[in-house]
Parts: C-alpha cells; structure tokens; sequence
C-alpha cells in the first residue's frame, strides 16, 4: 500500500510537471507568434538622403541593443523636405498611426511632436535649449513626455565664430546663412553670435536664404555684394541636407567657411567645429530601447553632448588661396591632406 501511495505521488508531481512544461512552452510559442512589434515614428525637416548618415548611426545603434528591425520593431520615417511648415501636418500623422514612440530631429520637429501628443513618448535626438523652447520642465527632471539630447548648437557658434577669426586673421565681415522658419532654435543662435561678434570686432551681416539651388546660389552673390570674407550658417538640418552645395558655392567664390558638422568637411568644405551627431544619435537609440523596455520620459534627463570635433580640410585652404598657421592646424582632431 505503501509502495502504491509513493507511485501514486511521483505520477501526480509527474503530471504537474509535464502540464507545466506544456503550459509554459505554449505560452513561449504564443508569445513569439504575437510578439509585439514596436512602433517608431522618425520626424525630420530635412530630407531622407541629407539625414541618412544620422539615420543609420540610430539604427545600428538600434541593432547593437538587440532589436532586429521588421521583427520586433519598424520606423514610420517623415521628412518635411525642407518644408519646416508641414512638421505639425507630419507629426499629427505620426499620432494618428499611433505609433509607440517618436524620435525628433531638431528643435522644431520636437515642438511639432509635443503640440502633437502629450502621451506618446518623444525622444530628441538632437535640440537646441529645450528648457527655453519649452520642450522639458528642466534637464534633470523633464517632466513630460520628452527627453533625449541637447546638441550644444547656439552656444557652439560662439566657439566657431573664434575658429574662424583665428584661421582667418584678416577676417573683417562675416556673412551667416539663415533659413526662413528656424523659429526659437534660430533666435537662439543670433542671440548668442551677435555679441561675439562684438567682441571679437567682426561685422556679422545675417543672409537670409531658401535651402534650395536658387536659393543658395543668391545667398553667395549677396555675400560677396555685402564684402563678407568669411561664411557661416546656422546649425540647421536643413543647411545639413544641402551640405554639398553650400560647399561648393563657398570654394567657387573662395570665401574661407567654417561648418557645424563634419560632413560639411567630408564633402570638400575647408573646416568643422561642431558636435559629434553620430553619437547623438547613437545615444538617443539608447534611450528609445530604455523607453520601449518600460522607462518614463519624465525621469530619463535630458543629456548634453560631450563629444566634438575640429576638423581641417588643407586641400579646401590651398583651393582657395588660404595658408593656416601651423599652430592653428595642430588644434584641429584630424586634418584632411
């Protein structure tokens, strides 16, 4: 009776055993079939070609978290083409598919997505002073829906207007590139670069200019009626986007240039001060795998940007008739021969 009562037992823990393991590996199989697959809405002013670097460097970062995309998670891209007016229209789409998360390009693409959704979370990739653009409460404690990255561009032109003056002694006038629509991240900027040029005894002369061919080849033309002899623009995605042409336009009217992003230099342009993007974006996939796994925006900090380059092109300078000082180029992180 005994032996009975023992193999009774060891059949009934057996049985719970087996409908356990069942249970569990059904359980396992339904999840794979009905795994969710996340979301991403991707709100840019620029183009999809102008950003692509920037995009990639996200979505390998993406990958590198484990995320296969297509399997457990997919982007909704839009691009305003350079039309900052259709951003509102773009991201109201974005909500309307109710996607998971929305990753913004820029100042304006954030204020576009948080007048948009006051639920979805919005991670920055890239903005300029969101505390006074009235994206976060505060960098420590965000408070809404938004988070992400601070790219340091208005207090970075200041730092650039003095790269130039330095490669340039004899640099009097300075022509500087705006587009039309830049809003507060705009206003920003010239707040911080019309003292500098104050101080360093620069005339600044403000080009506004459409983002196109037409465009910019007027801008050019005005630069040189206006006796400028030096360029800069805006740290704007949509001057990113035209990157090449702007490049272009500088070389053939030999003015010295200084850009906010390397890919200017990569391009042929004579040199870069600015903020390493590629990891901006980087760490901005960090923080959607971080929200995507559970996090709330309102207690992810907005980060700044801790990486930069300076960047020399000498076959731009010999181009244009320019000779940098020894000392000036031994500044510079990499110098392109």
């Amino acid at each position: 009776a005994l032996t009975n009562e023992v193999e009774l037992k060891n059949v009934g823990w057996f049985s719970i055993f087996v409908t356990t393991a069942l249970l569990t590996f059904s359980a396992r199989t339904e999840a794979q079939q009905t795994g969710k697959i996340f979301r991403i809405g991707y709100l840019n002013p620029s183009t999809a070609s102008g950003s692509a670097l920037l995009t990639e460097a996200f979505r390998q970062e993406m990958t590198k978290l484990g995320w296969i995309e297509g399997k457990n998670f997919t982007i909704e891209y839009r691009f305003a083409e350079g039309k900052t007016e259709r951003l509102p229209e773009l991201a109201a789409d974005l909500v309307r598919l109710k996607v998971d998360l929305i990753v913004v390009a820029g100042t304006v693409a954030a204020l576009a997505a948080k007048s948009a959704t006051t639920t979805i979370p919005i991670v920055m990739a890239n903005a300029a002073d969101p505390v006074a653009a009235g994206l976060v409460a505060s960098l420590a404690r965000p408070g809404g829906n938004v988070t992400g990255f601070e790219g340091l561009g208005p207090q970075l032109n200041t730092k650039r207007l003095e790269v130039l003056k330095d490669g340039v002694p004899k640099l009097g006038r300075v022509g500087l590139l705006r587009a039309p629509g830049g809003g507060i991240a705009t206003d920003l900027q010239l707040d911080e670069l019309r003292p500098a040029a104050v101080a360093l005894k620069l005339k600044l002369e403000v080009i506004d200019t459409q983002p196109d061919a037409k465009g910019l080849e007027s801008a050019f033309q005005t630069a040189k009626q206006r006796q400028v002899n030096g360029i800069m623009t805006t740290a704007s995605r949509l001057f990113f986007a035209e990157r090449k042409r702007i490049v272009e336009l500088a070389a053939k009217h030999r003015l010295p240039a200084i850009y906010f992003q390397k890919e200017f230099v990569d391009e042929g342009g004579l040199m870069s001060y600015g903020t390493d993007f590629d990891d901006l974006y980087r760490r901005a996939a960090v923080y959607v795998d971080k929200t995507l796994k559970g996090a709330n925006p309102a207690d992810l900090p907005v980060q700044q940007a801790t990486k930069f380059e300076f960047v020399i092109n000498l076959k731009a300078a010999k181009q244009i008739g320019l000779t940098l000082s020894p000392e000036f180029i031994a500044r510079a992180n990499q110098v392109i021969k």
